[in-house]
């Protein structure tokens, strides 16, 4: 398979992958780094539901370490923001 070519996937209809595929080739630049900001977006608000689901109420502060922890290595979290996310979770 070429670098560039999408892997198939396995739960979709040929006819709904090649939609797809032929959609996102046909979107601007801006369109899919606005399609990637609204993914994004619903990633952290997602994660963010987990988050308060696991740890009830918990203030903004914690919310956004928990959230960074997520993303950054744990090195990073300890040195930057004192925050251990093997010790205080996740």
């Amino acid at each position: 398979m070429h670098p560039h070519d999408a892997a198939p996937l396995d739960d979709t209809a040929p006819a709904a992958e090649a939609f797809l595929i032929g959609r996102l080739r046909a979107m601007s630049a801006r369109e899919k780094l606005e399609l990637v900001r609204k993914l994004n977006r619903g990633l952290i608000a997602l994660s963010a539901a987990g988050i308060r689901s696991r740890h009830g109420s918990i203030d903004d502060r914690e919310l956004s370490l928990r959230l960074a922890a997520l993303r950054l290595p744990r090195e990073v979290m300890i040195r930057v923001f004192d925050w251990d996310p093997e010790r205080e979770g996740y």
